[in-house]
């Protein structure tokens, strides 16, 4: 099955701007004859300035093949990803260098420690993006100061390396690396499945705060829980294929396809929790079925 996620934007959000992803008909696949596997298949999406999307699905869906597609890191058999008004599906790799160093595109990995070079210091980390745009070094070390405390921390962590901090710290340094070139578009893993209570809402709320500059953010989830409260919209990836899409509360309150009806019945912050356990049982013999 294939859906498109409905360009109406709820409130809030900028309706009439030109949308910072436009994901179209997308088909992603690997291995080669008897062993191909398509990972993806006719999938289509929008996201507009200021808008959070919400990308919900379990484990082998195609959510991070979906991320990796728009990163250029999978090359796609069909369909089309334009970024900023750019079309880069057919993108060689000296394009797809360009468009990265202009810091249009970003991603937040689920474990920093992926991202950060625990042999550099967080002040390094965070303006060597800046000085590979050209930017001078007493500018970018001006912002990633900034930076820094948009994301709630001190100064003094500026000459520690990544080891010397907490999980919570380096994911919000995470972040603040993935701003620090003003992107269009943000692109979050999993950001706080291995946070606990306190530093998740502490993420959460920072997420938020980016909309009201215009950031465009995915945020890829297994847990519909966490991205309720943070989402303008859903959508459900099943099997490689766009099971559900809509405003986040309409995919909560109205779910139409099993396996969303599954995840909010498991949610036990969502409307639905309730759900008796032989109706979530009937749910999942559908979807096996």
């Amino acid at each position: 099955m294939t859906t498109e996620l409905s360009k109406e934007k709820p409130a809030g959000t900028a309706a009439a701007a030109r949308p910072v992803l436009e994901v179209s008909g997308l088909d992603v696949g690997y291995g080669l004859r008897r062993r191909h596997r398509r990972a993806l298949q006719g999938v289509s999406l929008t996201v507009a300035p200021g808008e959070t999307l919400g990308l919900i699905g379990e484990t082998g869906s195609g959510k991070s093949t979906l991320a990796r597609a728009v990163l250029g890191l999978v090359r796609a058999s069909a369909g089309s990803i334009v970024i900023g008004g750019e079309d880069v599906s057919a993108y060689g790799h000296r394009q797809w260098r360009n468009l990265r160093r202009r810091g249009v595109v970003q991603y937040v990995f689920q474990d920093p420690l992926l991202s950060l070079d625990p042999d550099v210091t967080i002040e390094d980390s965070l303006t060597e993006p800046l000085l590979v745009q050209g930017v001078p070094r007493t500018k970018a070390s001006e912002r990633a100061r900034s930076f820094l405390s948009r994301v709630r921390l001190d100064e003094d962590l500026l000459d520690r390396l990544p080891g010397e901090l907490s999980g919570g710290q380096r994911q919000r340094v995470a972040v603040a690396r993935a701003l620090v070139t003003e992107p269009e578009l943000v692109i979050l893993d999993e950001p706080v499945s291995a946070l606990d209570s306190a530093n998740r809402v502490q993420i959460l709320e920072i997420l938020k705060e980016l909309r009201a500059v215009g950031v465009a953010l995915v945020f890829i989830s297994h847990d519909l829980g966490s991205v309720a409260g943070i989402a303008d919209r859903i959508a459900v990836l099943y099997r490689g294929e766009l099971a559900e899409a809509g405003t986040a509360r309409e995919v909560i309150t109205h779910p139409g396809h099993p396996y969303t009806r599954l995840l909010v019945s498991s949610a036990p912050t969502l409307k639905g929790a309730s759900t008796k356990r032989a109706e979530r049982d009937q749910l999942r013999a559908a979807l096996h079925a």
